[in-house]
């Protein structure tokens, strides 16, 4: 140990050996993973590691020892050199084998090895030189054809043409120029940005490892393989990988059918396999896989040369996966006590469950891509293209797939959005109204796709490369990347089986911050039943007033005189909300539901063309010019800051009055069939404490009504959703009058930093790029601005009301990063959209894991 410590400190590097110390994060998960496989005494060759500084130093032209390192491999060493960065998914350049071949050596091994091979180890090494090293021309040295005589001399005139030098012959200066080379290329501009663009710290290290080749050309069965023994799809087990004769590293992975000899791993009737022909090799590539899983506690992928029929394993990385895979591997590890159920909950990235939930484009498969814009709700959904929400309803009476394409969606499309099985808008960001509905359906939807062109008066969709698509062409809407697809895409079924339950339910063991759903309607609130959500912790009410058999009524009641009338037109919409709150809390048996009091401005529920009003006064029996002065007086300069919510709660009363008395009669009649059922009703866009008071005095009237009439005792909860910045800083006026306060941090966003949810998406990427904001304040929460305001109405609130519930039910309540800061804050639960609930459950899980101080999975190479 002593002297391994020594020597790496002198010569800048150091022999991997079982108790060498070496560590990921100094030597790189490559390197860290070869020890692994040497103290599991598998047959790996010679190797040395270079840490991140001796990687660092060589970059600026200080070499370490390399007549020390060349001494360790003995005379004439054939070498390879690959990159070890501490996590495998930032990557590296590209491993560069056969560092030592010269004119001498290729002499001596035509003698041992024959022609063939010397030629084809020397050109290998000069080609691969020459482009990553010298940083010649490619086009000159492409790699194709015989290993003759007359390539390799080819090659190295095409060396000394392109560099004014013959090519090195002497080995120091070969592996010098490699290291250096390497080094060089991870310190790159590009390098960093690629490599920071997949989460790696700017200052993120690279370690090298130098091995001694085994050569896998020669005398007998030699060559090099790849082997693992899951599917990197399925992650069910399987063998699967290639072996080619006479090949180096993973040559038979690239190699295409008919080049080469390739022989089949396992025993097949189509041709000869290592299993039959090289059996001791099988044998022992067997025992290696099933060490490698149960001490290394991952599914590898082994790296191996055979080299006169004597094996060597070269290298170890984890398996290549899908999400869907990655969760089966994950579960199978901890059913089979290989690692913990923690361990496996780890291992299993939150964002990764979306592709697990719906159906997905297969990668695999042909795309034809025509357009792209914001990823806003995953998955994917092929259909006839539509431009109307009536036309997806006439579709999906015929039982025709459609996609609805809009330039940005309203409330009036709901309908639609409910019959498509996709949606795609010109306009909108991740919390634009296209966006919100959608992943509350767990419907596909790109929004924001600007490089297309709608043209609704022709009915067509341009895209930018010129080409036409009219309604009733069929696209493949994948909502989970924001492309959109010509004709129908090659698709991936969900994946929703025995292992996605199991890791959940281990989840749910371990987290510690609750989990709702935002629902809105009944199949809103099955979905979130489906995924075991803990309540709904938002329904949008207004949504109820959208349904066919209802909404007629409600402009009727936009056109009453006075509170009489409007009173007498809802008391036909009340027996309608009540069959709704009853089905709803027949779902949810006995989980909590927060009832959001109706919120939108009422000119949303009028038509807005002129057709539309046409009919509307057709079927109101009004002048044509009354309906219309009507929807003008009701137009607001900006109404999403102007009649609605509270606002309008208190200005026409008879809705929130409606809206509680069947709340309560359905409490009443679910009552009387054994279940009880606390409602938590929610007073939308309050900025002031008096707004509360005077909702809780009438809702607490119509409550004592409902008890009289019935003659039956409830219970009920009335809180406050926090979204305006006055509310979150008046915080402490309004909690004693409130059971709970809900942060709605969409429209809190949107207040705070004076952004248009529905518009930022058009310039969101450029501040991001340019640094103005770290993420898109409407995907991830803000939590210097948008958090500072939720601490202090969190903080205030608590101080006059120390029982009050806290929680989000934003578009942030699913996001990962976002539940660490309401755990941080001490909040009870959040709330999302029902496909985004696993997400959220897992994510908690993973905050409460590493609080515990669980150790984190290593990173296998």
């Amino acid at each position: 140990m002593q002297k391994m410590q020594s020597l790496s400190d002198i010569t800048g590097f150091a022999e991997i050996t079982p108790t060498a110390p070496i560590a990921a994060e100094r030597h790189g998960g490559r390197a860290k993973c070869l020890q692994r496989l040497i103290r599991l005494a598998m047959p790996v060759p010679p190797t040395v590691a270079l840490d991140f500084d001796a990687v660092h130093a060589l970059s600026k032209g200080d070499m370490p020892d390399l007549d020390a390192m060349l001494a360790f491999f003995g005379p004439d060493p054939l070498l390879s050199v690959r990159p070890s960065s501490e996590d495998p998914d930032w990557g590296g350049p590209g491993a560069i084998l056969n560092i030592g071949m010269n004119d001498a050596l290729h002499a001596r091994l035509t003698e041992s090895h024959g022609e063939p091979a010397a030629n084809a180890l020397y050109l290998r090494f000069i080609q691969s030189y020459a482009v990553h090293v010298a940083r010649a021309d490619p086009d000159e040295f492409e790699a194709g054809g015989a290993p003759t005589a007359e390539a390799l001399a080819h090659a190295l005139a095409a060396y000394e043409d392109e560099t004014d030098e013959p090519f090195p012959q002497d080995v120091r200066d070969q592996l010098g120029e490699v290291l250096r080379s390497m080094a060089r290329a991870w310190e790159g501009t590009t390098a960093r940005l690629l490599r920071e663009a997949k989460g790696a710290p700017a200052d993120a290290g690279l370690g090298l490892v130098v091995q001694k080749m085994a050569l896998g050309v020669g005398n007998g069965i030699s060559g090099s393989g790849v082997i693992q023994f899951v599917s990197g799809q399925s992650g069910r087990p399987e063998i699967r990988g290639r072996y080619m004769c006479q090949a180096q590293g993973r040559d038979a992975l690239t190699a295409k059918d008919g080049a080469g000899d390739i022989l089949y791993l396992k025993q097949d009737p189509r041709g000869r396999s290592i299993e039959t022909v090289l059996p001791e090799v099988w044998s022992d590539l067997m025992r290696y896989g099933d060490l490698a899983r149960k001490r290394l506690r991952e599914e590898m992928q082994i790296e191996f040369t055979v080299e006169n029929e004597e094996l060597f394993i070269l290298d170890a990385v984890r398996v290549p996966r899908s999400p869907r895979a990655n969760l089966r591997i994950a579960v199978a590890l901890a059913n089979d006590g290989i690692i913990s159920q923690d361990e496996a909950v780890l291992r299993v990235p939150p964002h990764s469950l979306s592709e697990l939930l719906h159906s997905q484009v297969d990668p695999a498969g042909k795309r034809d891509i025509v357009g792209s814009g914001i990823a806003a709700s995953p998955g994917a959904a092929t259909g006839k293209i539509v431009f109307t929400a009536r036309a997806a309803q006439a579709m999906a009476a015929q039982d025709e797939p459609c996609v609805l394409v809009r330039r940005e969606t309203t409330p009036e499309d709901i309908r639609g959005m409910h019959a498509a099985k996709a949606v795609l808008t010109e306009r909108g960001g991740v919390t634009s109204h296209a966006a919100v509905i959608a992943r509350g359906l767990g419907v596909p939807c790109v929004v924001g796709a600007s490089d297309l062109t709608l043209d609704l008066k022709a009915g067509t969709l341009t895209t930018p490369d010129g080409r036409v698509f009219r309604e009733g062409d069929r696209i493949t809407i994948d909502g989970s990347h924001g492309k959109v697809i010509a004709g129908s895409a090659r698709m991936l079924a969900p994946a929703l089986g025995d292992n996605f339950r199991t890791l959940l339910a281990w989840a749910d063991a371990a987290r510690d911050i609750g989990v709702r759903a935002n629902a809105d309607t009944p199949e809103d609130a099955r979905k979130a039943q489906m995924f075991e959500a803990e309540g709904i912790g938002l329904c949008r009410t207004e949504h109820m007033f959208f349904a066919e058999d209802r909404l007629l009524a409600m402009r009727e009641m936009i056109f009453a005189d006075d509170a009489v009338d409007r009173r007498s037109i809802l008391d036909r919409i009340g027996p309608m909300l009540r069959r709704d709150f009853v089905e709803l809390f027949g779902i949810m048996k006995g989980r909590p539901v927060t009832i959001r009091l109706f919120d939108l401005p009422l000119h949303e529920f009028l038509p807005q063309n002129r057709e539309g009003l046409r009919e509307l006064a057709e079927a109101l029996d009004l002048p044509l010019s009354d309906v219309t002065r009507r929807a003008e007086a009701l137009t607001e300069f900006n109404p999403m800051l102007g009649m609605r919510g509270v606002r309008l709660g208190l200005t026409v009363p008879e809705i929130y009055d409606t809206q509680a008395r069947a709340i309560f009669e359905a409490v009443v009649e679910v009552a009387r069939e054994g279940a009880t059922v606390v409602p938590e009703i929610m007073i939308p866009l309050v900025s002031a404490k008096r707004e509360v008071e005077i909702v809780k005095a009438r809702v607490d009237a119509v409550a004592a009504a409902v008890r009289i009439e019935r003659g039956v005792d409830f219970d009920y909860r009335l809180g406050v959703m926090v979204e305006t910045p006055r509310a979150a800083l008046r915080a402490g006026e309004i909690a004693p009058h409130s059971a709970f306060l809900s942060f709605g941090t969409n429209d809190l966003t949107q207040m705070t930093y004076g952004l248009s949810r529905d518009d930022a998406g058009r310039f969101m990427s450029q501040y991001v790029a340019q640094g103005v904001y770290d993420e898109d304040p409407f995907h991830v929460l803000d939590a210097d601005g948008v958090g500072e305001l939720l601490m202090l109405g969190a903080e205030r609130g608590r101080r006059t009301n120390p029982g009050i519930t806290l929680s989000i039910c934003g578009e942030h309540g699913g996001n990962p990063e976002s539940i660490a800061f309401c755990r941080d804050a001490r909040f009870d639960y959040v709330s999302c959209s029902p496909f985004r609930v696993p997400v959220a459950r897992l994510a908690a899980a993973h905050l409460a894991i590493a609080e515990r101080g669980a150790e984190r999975p290593p990173r296998m190479y």
